[in-house]
């Protein structure tokens, strides 16, 4: 009986206590709930209060101009005694919007999270880094609105261009002319002996050319040389030539391959002035006598070789026409023209070389090779010209010119070869 009596007491000990554990568990969790709550309602007053600096921070933004001092909310964080300072004075003195949003904010963070701060003012001041204008406020000095370009105007309709196409000019023009001296004296009682004589040589070539760039060409050239000389131990002629030209060149031309030309040549020469020799009155030579006309249909090969410095036309002509006329009766036995008449016609074929090589700068080489065969005799000329450029104006020249006709009489020592040189210093001008 004593032992039921002690299990009931010891029973209701245990059931008091738990009753009463469980009552102070409740009180506890209440407790607990209510501290939870408490603590959830002071976080969102406080980030209530960060929004609305937040908010503030964006409104000044958009009503000020941009502030070189929002950098401290952007760069590592450091504690600045700005915002304690201000805090703590009853009278602050930078009291703008600006910089107590800022100060505000960085407060805030030195509070509640004081492990993020990194620096401290005094050091920066003792590095020298910190900029001393750094709380004042930065305005835009220039107006972007006045830097916009203005839109462009609507350009105008151009008004109508006349269009001109003008033909263009396939002839070109060309001369060269030259005026020679030469001079010689010899005194009475020179030891080799000799004579004294003055020469002038004038010379004139003109060019007159048609081209097409397609296939027509026409080729036109009138050479015209004279010259006196003169010499004291000719008594009977104060003057006598010593050269004297007048001959036109033309050529026809139809292009058939590249460089080859269907051609057709017509040649005419004759000189200026009669022709003497020393102490001797019988005129050798004279205007139309001879006149010699060539007619030839061939093919011509127009020259360039050397980068172009050697240039001009090589023409054969198996077909050719031959007229030889003397004014002059006296000088038709020695054009090969029977005696008593005036003229001789005959057949042939014929080869001329026109070439110009342009040696130097200063050097250049003009020949001509004439050959002209026919059933009876045959005419050969080799013209050479070398010209030295001494200056613009000046020029040397050599001339070679030797020669074959067996239609003239035949000489005792040279038989049917002639030759002619000489050389001269003077002006020469080309356009």
């Amino acid at each position: 009986m004593k032992k039921k009596i002690i299990f009931i007491a010891m029973l209701a000990v245990l059931m008091a206590t738990g009753a009463s554990a469980q009552r102070k568990g409740v009180r506890n969790a209440k407790q607990q709930s209510a501290q939870l709550v408490k603590d959830y309602m002071d976080s969102l007053t406080v980030l209530r209060q960060q929004l609305d600096s937040i908010q503030h921070v964006n409104d000044s933004l958009k009503t000020e101009s941009s502030d070189g001092r929002f950098f401290r909310l952007f760069a590592p964080l450091t504690y600045y005694h700005s915002g304690i300072h201000k805090s703590l004075t009853l009278a602050p003195e930078d009291t703008s919007l600006v910089a107590d949003a800022i100060d505000d904010a960085l407060i805030g963070l030195y509070l509640k999270r004081p492990e993020l701060v990194k620096g401290y003012e005094s050091e920066l001041q003792a590095i020298g880094s910190l900029r001393e204008d750094v709380n004042q406020e930065v305005k835009q000095q220039a107006d972007l609105a006045e830097k916009v370009a203005p839109a462009p105007d609507e350009p105008e309709a151009p008004a109508p261009v006349a269009v001109v196409v003008t033909k263009p000019n396939f002839w070109k023009f060309k001369f060269d002319g030259s005026l020679q001296f030469m001079q010689n004296y010899f005194s009475d009682n020179w030891y080799k002996g000799g004579e004294s004589n003055y020469a002038a040589v004038g010379a004139a070539t003109f060019e007159l050319n048609y081209n097409d760039k397609d296939r027509v060409t026409f080729d036109n050239k009138l050479e015209t040389k004279l010259g006196f000389q003169t010499s004291r131990t000719d008594t009977v002629h104060k003057f006598k030539t010593n050269n004297d030209l007048l001959r036109l060149t033309s050529k026809l031309g139809l292009q058939a391959h590249k460089k080859w030309y269907y051609t057709l040549q017509v040649l005419a020469y004759t000189q200026f002035a009669r022709g003497f020799k020393a102490n001797d009155e019988f005129v050798y030579s004279d205007f139309m006598s001879p006149f010699k006309l060539n007619v030839g249909i061939g093919m011509e090969y127009k020259v360039e070789a050397l980068n172009k410095k050697l240039t001009g036309s090589l023409n054969f002509l198996p077909l050719s026409y031959n007229f030889t006329y003397v004014d002059r009766l006296l000088l038709a036995t020695r054009n090969g023209i029977d005696e008593g008449k005036h003229s001789r016609s005959d057949f042939g074929s014929q080869f001329t070389a026109d070439l110009k090589w342009q040696m130097s700068d200063v050097v250049t080489w003009k020949t001509r090779f004439y050959a002209n065969t026919t059933y009876h005799s045959a005419l050969i000329e080799w013209e050479n010209q070398f010209e030295l450029k001494v200056s613009k104006y000046i020029s040397a020249n050599l001339f070679l010119y030797p020669r074959f006709d067996d239609s003239n009489l035949r000489d005792g020592d040279l038989g049917y070869f002639q030759f002619q040189e000489w050389s001269s210093l003077g002006l020469a001008y080309t356009f």
